[in-house]
């Protein structure tokens, strides 16, 4: 506190406040900023060993991303899905928007199982199914 004196003679106090006020509406802008511009990668769940491919080019952003695991596990946002699920899963994400999608098949994984989830995913009407793959020599 700050003591004055005035011109009567008594002392006067003053208090002396901080203004937090443009210190939460600076946070609060930059929350904002940071939350709207961060880009957020949907993640399967699983650890997956990617086969390598010379010609592996760089995921979409936005796709609906299964993972099939060497023992034959289909992993849709980090949970388990039944094989005869993946057809109306595939058909209720591309209600909304029509999105390629992107099979994360393990490198042990057998060809019959991932030959089935693509069957699928092209009945539940996706236009684009792709396999994902590592960069060779990366």
């Amino acid at each position: 506190m700050r003591r004055l004196r005035d011109y009567g003679g008594q002392i006067a106090q003053r208090s002396v406040e901080i203004n937090v006020i443009p210190l939460i509406d600076c946070m609060l802008f930059l929350l904002i900023f940071f939350i709207s511009t961060t880009v957020f990668e949907e993640a399967t769940g699983v650890d997956v060993q990617k086969p390598q491919a010379a010609s592996a080019a760089p995921l979409a952003k936005e796709s609906i991303t299964l993972a099939l695991t060497a023992d034959g596990q289909i992993i849709y946002g980090g949970r388990s899905v039944y094989p005869n699920a993946v057809r109306g899963l595939v058909a209720q994400q591309l209600r909304d928007k029509l999105v390629p999608v992107i099979i994360l098949a393990d490198n042990r994984a057998r060809t019959g199982t991932l030959v089935d989830l693509i069957d699928e995913c092209k009945l539940a009407g996706a236009a684009q199914v792709s396999l994902a793959a590592t960069q060779e020599g990366s």
